[in-house]
């Protein structure tokens, strides 16, 4: 196995209710109501991934597949049980969130590398390979504010990407950037799938889990519902919508 997951919940604080003012929060504060309550995003689950094994997520939004993803990555921490991962993980879970708005693609380079656990000298050495896979080997020196959402997303992508992972999390990542950055994504995420990488793949598109994926993971409000052969997992899913 590459990734057992015991007992694992999250959950976080957010607002009772909407108030969309200072003066009906200080009313709410006035008449003692509940300002914030807990709310739960993946509740007792338990899961184990085998070396090699790509494992699809399904499931409503808000169901809790991202929030796994970057449980898995060690992004977020549990509330409690525990994630235990072998090998190196890329997540590529919100592409560019780590990157720093006024460094430039080289100098995020080495930035959102070192947050995935690369290290300085090799991040150094992949550098310009990196910005040519993403078509921005002349924007090496501008500052990434003035970089599109996908020139964010092809950067986000190359540098998670760079070096053949033993674990991959990939969530939608199909479904950014233009046709031509669709295409390049897709084939090396292939390459990488067919070379022994483990992989837990999220996506709405039920046909993608279907055709890659050898078990799926449907999680119901941050629980799993039901965890098998992903063309029967996907039929049962589908169900909930007629």
């Amino acid at each position: 196995m590459t990734i057992w997951i015991e007992n694992l919940s999250m959950s976080y604080l957010a607002p009772a209710e909407s108030r969309n003012s200072l003066k009906s929060t200080a009313v709410a504060l006035v008449k003692g109501e509940k300002l914030l309550e807990r709310r739960i995003a993946i509740q007792n689950l338990n899961l184990a991934v085998s070396k090699g094994e790509i494992l699809g997520v399904v499931g409503r939004n808000g169901a809790g597949k991202s929030t796994l993803l970057k449980l898995i990555a060690g992004i977020l921490p549990p509330t409690s049980g525990r994630v235990r991962t072998t090998g190196s993980v890329a997540a590529m879970v919100e592409l560019g969130a780590g990157f720093h708005p006024e460094l430039t693609a080289h100098e995020n380079i080495i930035v959102y590398g070192r947050l995935l656990g690369r290290e300085i000298r090799e991040l150094k050495e992949s550098a310009d390979e990196i910005l040519c896979w993403a078509d921005l080997s002349e924007r090496r020196d501008d500052p990434v504010r003035t970089f599109s959402s996908g020139m964010m997303a092809r950067l986000g992508f190359a540098i998670a990407t760079d070096k053949q992972p033993e674990i991959l999390l990939v969530d939608e990542v199909l479904a950014v950037g233009d046709r031509d950055f669709q295409t390049r994504s897709s084939e090396r995420m292939s390459t990488m799938m067919k070379s022994g990488s483990t992989v837990v793949l999220v996506s709405h598109d039920l046909n993608v889990l279907s055709n890659l994926c050898h078990r799926t993971l449907w999680l119901d409000k941050g629980q799993a519902r039901m965890l098998g052969e992903s063309n029967e997992v996907i039929s049962s899913y589908l169900q909930t919508f007629t």
